[in-house]
């Protein structure tokens, strides 16, 4: 091993080490005991392409519910994505235990919103879940998106051991892995991240939050961060993304803290193209997508597109 790429990689691992010492990984690398049979999955839950719409949308309002509404219009509509008596799978950042004004969890307002939208396209269910990195029931709590999905009519799981499954994925890093069932057995899936900075990966935004459907030891995966990214956008392919940029975590990611930290850029953005939708919330943190290890790479995959305005871009100024 060349003396750059040694001192590249252990600090990497250094780095790793000393952020799981002291920001409550706990539950982000608990053992899971209780799990079923492994299955072979591919879980794709996309949509058929409609050359009617863009592939990602953005607007900007100080109402994040104005916002998103103006961004999910732009791309189709709830209608688009969720048929009567489906069930649905929200998946919103849900990993710290931190209040909405630290933005480290996706905001509240728009998981709600989200969930409510859902329930009123027909759907039979939306269950709203994470697997969290601190105490899931102090995340829960703290970041408010247990009680307003709640009391727009949505469930909320903690997840428990028995609710994994050991999936087999086939991926080039990831193989078979524990995933917490309800982003299996579901009809549709809805990412919901916030754009964060990430102090490994550079952010973490759509792909980055696809971890947190893993149980298991998730800390190995940063062995091979951008790979295993990448796989996991290979593997759960969702039916929509929709990025809260609302508040924007700047630095100090992925759990922040301080409110000095927070940018605040009052936008949503809606996308059937994950790699477009994270290469454009990237911007918001000050990267260049291009210089994005995971972004670079699921470009390559074909998995979508990093020149998110070639691929199809719509922007809706509030």
């Amino acid at each position: 091993m060349k003396r750059r790429t040694f001192i590249k990689q252990t600090g990497k691992a250094a780095l790793l080490a000393s952020v799981a010492a002291g920001t409550g990984y706990l539950f982000h690398n608990r053992e899971v005991t209780a799990v079923k049979p492994s299955l072979v999955i591919r879980n794709n839950f996309e949509v058929s392409p409609d050359i009617a719409f863009p592939k990602l949308t953005l607007a900007r309002a100080e109402d994040p519910i104005v916002a998103l509404n103006q961004s999910l219009d732009a791309i189709g509509g709830i209608r688009r994505f969720v048929n009567k008596g489906e069930t649905v799978t929200v998946k919103p950042n849900i990993g710290w235990d931190r209040s909405p004004e630290q933005a480290a969890n996706t905001n509240p307002i728009l998981v709600a919103e989200m969930t409510r939208l859902c329930l009123e396209s027909g759907a039979a269910s939306v269950t709203v879940t994470d697997v969290s990195c601190n105490d899931p029931r102090r995340c829960f709590l703290r970041s408010g998106i247990k009680k307003a999905v709640e009391d727009v009519g949505g469930k909320v799981i903690l997840p428990s051991d028995e609710d994994y499954i050991k999936v087999r994925m086939s991926q080039k890093f990831l193989n078979e892995w524990l995933v917490l069932k309800h982003f299996v057995q579901t009809d549709k899936l809805i990412n919901m991240p916030i754009a964060k900075h990430h102090s490994l990966s550079e952010c973490t935004i759509g792909m980055k939050n696809l971890y947190g459907i893993l149980g298991g030891r998730r800390n190995q995966l940063h062995q091979e961060i951008d790979q295993s990214i990448v796989d996991l956008a290979i593997f759960s392919a969702p039916t929509l993304t929709v990025i809260d940029a609302t508040r924007v975590l700047l630095q100090g990611g992925p759990q922040g803290g301080s409110l000095d930290y927070v940018g605040i850029e009052n936008s949503v953005i809606c996308a059937t193209d994950q790699v477009a939708a994270d290469a454009r919330a990237s911007e918001f943190i000050g990267l260049k997508p291009e210089n994005v290890g995971h972004i670079v790479l699921a470009d390559k995959s074909g998995i979508g597109s990093l020149d998110y305005r070639q691929a199809g871009y719509k922007e809706i100024l509030g």
